[in-house]
């Protein structure tokens, strides 16, 4: 994943889908190692331009990668395999889903030129948010385990959350690593966080803020639920409010490489997986199944699936949301070593979907090129290939007002490269264009509560602020 993003491996694909996009690219991966954590408190910094060149282009881009990659080749470091742990074994065969359309309005021409001008500095920051109080705040997060608030162009020295003491980010793709709000945060004051802790469990707990509505209480967390990890990389991580006011828990695979531990088309177990849950209903209990999850009454081939279920078959998704104007799901899922993916879940869409890992890396047969049977799998709308890339960072479906030209499009990026996409449609089919070359390491896109974008980099805290030029 990351010391420099909690997720990322090794593995980048790079396939423009549409008309004009069906070229692949097939190159090597970049090497990860780990990020150092910035000494002493970073302070916020003038608003400053970024170097960044904005491009239109339907082909395969080919930037250097970065020196750092995100997931500390976390496939390649253990030096022996740990043991897999003791559950049902993966089934084989997927349960049907539909290839998912398309519903973005056409891609928008070249836009003007688009770079991204420097607000904040924070420490390894790897998410950025609103709580959607009608404050204007915007929260971030910050990988050894504090929550800091940036207020008009100024990052708060005191910190909104510090729960340094129980989370342990010493390694690439652990530490505090998501943060939601609950959709009635402004009278409920709840939010909730996803961390590794000292044994390298994953943790989401729900945390209330204070008297001061800058700052929460950390005494206050409950614990919502905990997943013990295999190995300490494909943490996930991201957890978000969908429209329909559940919380989405993404779920790496465990770890190490090649689903080692066979979770991905594992339906007794919660990695692997999209999880949805409902967490505001009875505020008392950790969480409630919600009833039209897809397999609380079904079976899978014979098999019974986990209640929390709601899609198998995920490698790493770093970085997944919800289209705030339509209710799509997009996520992006972390390849092994040459496909990068994004998939794309219209809104109504009722679960029960298998996108592919470990049969299929992209839109490819994994681990080779051999036939393998994807019937009933969920194929992604877009990859690319490692030539200069390694890691994808999910972002999120444009619906500010500063850059119209971009209404509608999914921008995301790739940490090792620091390229990022826009990614629409054209007379049906999937165009994805090169919008920019940051040269920043992506932990993170984030959104704020009018809808702008942000860009995150991990090596210098960086935090961006998405405009023209």
């Amino acid at each position: 994943m990351m010391i420099t993003k909690p997720e990322y491996n090794k593995r980048t694909a790079y396939a423009t889908v549409g008309f004009a996009l069906a070229v692949l690219l097939i190159l090597t991966g970049c090497a990860a190692p780990q990020a150092a954590m910035p000494a002493g408190e970073p302070t916020a910094e003038p608003a400053q331009p970024v170097v960044a060149t904005a491009v239109a282009e339907t082909v395969a881009p080919t930037a250097p990668a970065a020196t750092l990659a995100p997931e500390a080749a976390a496939e390649d470091m253990a030096t022996a395999e740990p043991a897999a742990p003791a559950e049902t074994a993966p089934v084989t065969e997927p349960p049907a889903a539909s290839e998912p359309t398309a519903t973005l309005a056409p891609a928008p021409a070249a836009p003007r030129q688009v770079g991204l001008q420097r607000v904040a500095v924070a420490a390894n920051p790897v998410f950025l948010t609103h709580a959607g109080d009608g404050s204007n705040r915007l929260f971030v997060v910050e990988k050894r385990g504090t929550i800091r608030i940036l207020r008009d162009g100024a990052l708060s020295e005191d910190f909104f959350l510090d729960i340094r003491d129980r989370v342990n980010p010493d390694s690439s793709e652990r530490g505090l690593l998501g943060l939601a709000f609950a959709p009635d945060y402004a009278q409920s004051g709840f939010f909730f966080v996803n961390y590794t802790d000292a044994s390298g469990a994953t943790n989401v707990s729900r945390f209330q803020v204070s008297a001061d509505p800058d700052r929460a209480d950390p005494a206050s967390e409950f614990n919502v639920l905990k997943i013990d990890q295999p190995a300490p990389n494909h943490n996930g991580g991201g957890i978000v409010f969908g429209p329909d006011g559940y919380l989405w828990i993404g779920t790496g695979d465990g770890g190490a490489a090649n689903d080692r531990f066979g979770n991905g088309q594992n339906p007794a177990t919660l990695l692997g997986k999209m999880l949805r849950l409902d967490v505001t209903s009875g505020p008392s209990k950790p969480y409630l199944v919600p009833s039209d999850n897809p397999w609380t009454q079904a079976d899978w081939n014979g098999k019974d699936v986990r209640d929390e279920v709601w899609s198998v078959g995920m490698r790493n998704p770093w970085r997944f949301s919800f289209d705030r104007a339509t209710g799509d799901l997009w996520i992006a899922d972390v390849g092994q070593n040459q496909y990068e993916e994004v998939n794309m879940i219209p809104a109504g869409s009722a679960g029960g979907l298998n996108f592919g890992w470990p049969i299929m890396e992209g839109l490819h047969c994994f681990p080779d090129t051999a036939t393998c049977d994807q019937t009933g799998l969920v194929l992604p709308v877009v990859e690319y290939t490692h030539q200069g890339h390694c890691s994808v960072t999910g972002g999120y479906v444009y619906r500010g007002a500063d850059l119209p030209e971009l209404t509608d499009a999914y921008l995301y990026g790739d940490f090792c490269s620091g390229v990022v996409w826009s990614l629409g449609q054209a007379d049906g089919k999937w165009v994805n264009r090169e919008l920019l070359k940051s040269g920043l390491a992506i932990s993170s896109f984030g959104e704020d509560a009018r809808g702008e974008l942000y860009v995150l980099d991990l090596n210098d805290g960086g935090i961006y602020l998405l405009a023209a030029r």
